[in-house]
Order: C-alpha cells, then sequence, then structure tokens
C-alpha cells in the first residue's frame, strides 16, 4: 500500500504542477480531469500495454480508497478545513447551519431514497426501497473537502459562504449517523426488527454526533492547552497539533463517537485561538503554513484517486442512465432540503430564492460519498458505486466549474 500510495502522491504532484502552470483550474477540478483523462488513455491502451495497465490497476486497488479515505486523510482534511473557520462568523449562522446539516440531510435522504426507488423500478433494475434510502444517506451530505476547496476560488458573499462551508463540515457527522442508522435497518434480520433497532438508532445518534462533538470539545481544549504550554517550540506544537488529529481520530473510533465531528470541533477550538489571532508569533504562523500546505497534499491525493478509481466501474448503460437521472434527483432533493429549513429562519433579504438557490447549486459531493458506498456490503452496491460515481463526477465538475459564475448571473 505504501508503494501504491508514493505513486499516487508523485502523480498528485505533477498533476498540480501542470495545472498550476497551464490549465489555472480550481485545483481538486483540474487534478480530477487530467486523472480522467489519463484512465481514458490507459484503458484505450490496455491491447498494446497489458502489463502497464494491470499495473495500473494495482496501483489503484492497492491503494484502498475506502480505507485510506475513511480512516485515514479524512480526519486532516476536516482538521485542516475547520481551523480556518471563524467561529464568531460560523455562531452568526449557527440556526442555519444547524438546520441545513440535521433537517436537511433528513428531508434529502428520504426525497433521493424515495424518487431514485422510483425510477429503478421504472427502468427494470432491482433495488430495495431500503438500499435506495441508503444512497440518498450517503449522498444528501454536501462534502466539506469538496466545498471548501472550491469556494476558496467562488466570489460569494461572506454570510452565504459561512452557510455553505458550515453545513457542509457538520452534516457530513450527521450523515454518516444516518447512513449507519438506515444500514442498521437494513441488515437487519426478522428477529432483529422485532427487537429494538429504533433503540439501537437513538443510541447510535447520541454514542457518534453528541457523543462526537463532546469529545471533540475535549480535544480541543487539551490541544489548545498544551500548545499554549510549548508556545515557545513551534516545531512541537505542530507535532501536538498532529498528535490531537491522529491520535484524538483513533481513539475516537475506539470509543465509538464521531470522528468527523470530533475534528471539525477541535479544529474550529483551536484555530479561533491560535490561527486567527492578529498577531501572530512563530508557532502560529508555522502550525498555520503546516496545516494549509497538508491540506493541499492531501486534497491532491482524494482528487487524482476519485478520476483515477473511475476505472473499476464496468460500463453499464442501464445503470449509466439511472445514474444520469440521479443527478436530477439529488438537484431536485437539495432544492426542497434547503428550502423547507430556510422558511424556518428568520432573514432580511429581500429574494431569499437566490440564496437558496446558490445553496443547492453550491452543495458539492465529494469523496466521502464514495467511499461510504464502498463500504457497502449489501446486494446493491455495484449499482449504489456507480450512481454515487456519476452524480459526484456532476457535482465536483459542472457544479465546482459553474458556482462562480452561477453567483455573478443570480446577483446581477
Amino acid at each position: 500500500m505504501l508503494q501504491s500510495f508514493s505513486i499516487i502522491f508523485s502523480i498528485a504532484a505533477f498533476f498540480s504542477f501542470v495545472n498550476y502552470k497551464w490549465l489555472k483550474l480550481p485545483a481538486t477540478i483540474g487534478l480530477m480531469l487530467m486523472s480522467l483523462v489519463t484512465v481514458i488513455l490507459i484503458t484505450l491502451s490496455k491491447s498494446l500495454f497489458p502489463e502497464f495497465y494491470i499495473f495500473f490497476c494495482d496501483i489503484v486497488t492497492n491503494t484502498d480508497f475506502k480505507t485510506l479515505l475513511l480512516d485515514g486523510i479524512l480526519s486532516f482534511l476536516l482538521f485542516a478545513g475547520a481551523i480556518h473557520v471563524n467561529l464568531g462568523e460560523l455562531l452568526k449562522e449557527k440556526w442555519a447551519i444547524i438546520l441545513f446539516a440535521t433537517l436537511g440531510v433528513l428531508i434529502s435522504t428520504f426525497i433521493v431514497g424515495s424518487l431514485t426507488y422510483v425510477a429503478s423500478n421504472a427502468l427494470s433494475i432491482e433495488l430495495s426501497f431500503l438500499h435506495a434510502l441508503l444512497f440518498g444517506a450517503l449522498i444528501s451530505p454536501t462534502d466539506p473537502i469538496a466545498v471548501m476547496a472550491i469556494l476558496k476560488k467562488a466570489n460569494i458573499a461572506k454570510s452565504l459562504g459561512i452557510k455553505i462551508e458550515g453545513e457542509s463540515l457538520f452534516n457530513d457527522g450527521v450523515g454518516v449517523v444516518v447512513f449507519s442508522g438506515i444500514l442498521i435497518l437494513a441488515t437487519a434480520t426478522g428477529e432483529t426488527l422485532e427487537g429494538s433497532v429504533g433503540a439501537e438508532i437513538g443510541t447510535l445518534f447520541l454514542e457518534e454526533a453528541v457523543g462526537g462533538v463532546l469529545y471533540g470539545v475535549v480535544l480541543g481544549f487539551v490541544g489548545l492547552k498544551s500548545i499554549k504550554a510549548v508556545e515557545e517550540n513551534p516545531q512541537l506544537a505542530v507535532m501536538i497539533s498532529l498528535a490531537i488529529v491522529m491520535g484524538g481520530y483513533a481513539i475516537a473510533s475506539i470509543i465509538h463517537v464521531s470522528g468527523p465531528l470530533a475534528m471539525v470541533v477541535a479544529g474550529i477550538l483551536i484555530g479561533n485561538k491560535i490561527n486567527l489571532a492578529s498577531n501572530k508569533n512563530d508557532t502560529q504562523k508555522l502550525l498555520n503554513n503546516f496545516w494549509e500546505v497538508l491540506d493541499d497534499v492531501f486534497n491532491g491525493i482524494l482528487f487524482v484517486l476519485i478520476g483515477l478509481a473511475i476505472h473499476l466501474l464496468k460500463f453499464n448503460l442501464t445503470y449509466l442512465f439511472l445514474g444520469g437521472i440521479a443527478i436530477l434527483i439529488v438537484l431536485i432533493a437539495r432544492f426542497i432540503s434547503v428550502s423547507i429549513p430556510y422558511s424556518l429562519l428568520k432573514h432580511t433579504e429581500s429574494t431569499p430564492l437566490k440564496t437558496i438557490a446558490v445553496l443547492s447549486w453550491g452543495g458539492l459531493r465529494g469523496g466521502i460519498s464514495i467511499a461510504l458506498a464502498l463500504s457497502l456490503e449489501v446486494i446493491s452496491s455495484e449499482l449504489i458505486v456507480y450512481i454515487t460515481y456519476i452524480v459526484v463526477l456532476f457535482s465536483i465538475i459542472v457544479q465546482g466549474l459553474s458556482i462562480g459564475s452561477f453567483v455573478k448571473r443570480i446577483y446581477k
């Protein structure tokens, strides 16, 4: 796995260089597009260079996308993104973020699952309702990694950016809990269903979501105190921040709380006391620079992998057509799941529909959805992975490339 990871890292660095010098696209989109082109070229040359094709397939397979993201780089990316979020601005939009990240995810999960179930049956594709809901649960949360990477380049209003950014950071953890709860139902036997499935799902929510937030507060407090105690030693402060992320995420899985939510909360607490200070000392500067570099490195690896891993899908015209329908379903569900919570909030905007439209189009999906789809071991897993990939590619490439111009056109 180390050899495969090293090769993927080298490809990401080379693609980043090419994008910076010539393509000038948002880094995540540029890297993924080049990866997709690479896959096409390698696949077309399969008959000429079969050994190289097998070598390429082994690299992607051995890297183990699901494990690498969910158990590895996700913790770094969430922490790195969270330490640059302004807590004061986040609190101003707290009710919007809470509603979008909870009620919005639940509404979207049900709409996407229901409409996907109907569409699959219309195409004579076997997909149970619970499995369709699983797809709804994994595709409904907006991906903080994709959102934050692309929002850096999109010139949108500050309050709107905070809503999208804050929602994406928190609905990731909530989405995983909803996904896990539906998975319990989907894999439960008749005897289990007669038992305490509801209690099990409720316990899961308390342990994962609430426990994750509380654990993140503790982790952030301990990390902040430790970093401040060694403020005169920048290198040691960086080492402590790494230990908070790596050790903290590992312990989260042991005590069964949400690691993603813990990383977000810890990152926000530490970042607002250290990286957002007005007079930065050497420790603050080094921490800020270190996590920015790490963020760029892991983002590059993630989006290269998203592009390269597409060769694992076998061409299926029916699945492809359902994936196209799923894109429309997800967009409709996103619009409704944003509109309902937004209508419950007090706002002074004269044109709230424009804000809802931007929130809908700016809700990008990314690697987390793919990783959750790959983690499934159910009958419909191949289909779910297929349509998830199609929605994610559309989200990152089409929505990601157009969000800036979309905002300008909306507010013209």
